[in-house]
């Protein structure tokens, strides 16, 4: 999902992990938007996770949620990234 103008999450993922989907998908059932850039088939993307992690990637996805940055498809971490950010889509 990425219908939003400014996404303030980034999945940096690769095609064949199954987590990065995994999480792409449970976001999609949250109904919270964001941008999802495969590091293996864009450069920039490669770039730009290395740029803020310092170098120190060890696997994907890693997920950039309003500048904190959550390693893994962790639930927990990621919700409450979301909340803090108040980046959690509100009822209807």
């Amino acid at each position: 999902m990425s219908d939003t103008a400014d996404p303030k999450i980034t999945i940096y993922s690769t095609s064949w992990c199954a987590f990065c989907h995994t999480e792409a998908q449970w976001l999609d059932h949250l109904g919270i938007p964001y941008v999802k850039k495969d590091i293996e088939e864009d450069e920039a993307a490669y770039k730009e996770l290395m740029a803020k992690s310092g170098g120190a990637y060890s696997g994907v996805p890693v997920t950039d949620v309003a500048g904190d940055l959550i390693l893994g498809f962790d639930r927990p971490k990621l919700l409450d990234a979301i909340k803090t950010h108040d980046l959690a889509p509100t009822a209807a």
